[in-house]
């Protein structure tokens, strides 16, 4: 099966496509692609869902890295409906 794992921070982007047995979880796939080196990831989502290291990937998933949070988006939405953003 073929699965594609991203990683997207604000100063870089990388992906790797993977060919992975049937049977592989989601930390398979991350372990193999070895984009996260610094090992910056938080979580993890698949096709933009939310996923767990456990789930298991289906031919053609996107395991996508997801980084901290820089800030609250709901203080974000409080700050820009006062117009201070």
């Amino acid at each position: 099966m073929r699965v594609e794992v991203v990683l997207a921070w604000p100063d870089r982007y990388q992906r790797q496509e993977l060919e992975l047995p049937e049977g592989c979880v989601l930390s398979d796939a991350v372990e193999m692609a070895a984009l996260d080196v610094g090992g910056e990831a938080v979580a993890y989502a698949v096709h933009g869902l939310l996923a767990r290291p456990q789930q298991l990937l289906q031919d053609g998933d996107r395991v996508e890295l997801l980084r901290p949070l820089l800030a609250d988006p709901k203080e974000n939405r409080r700050r820009r409906a006062r117009g201070g953003d």
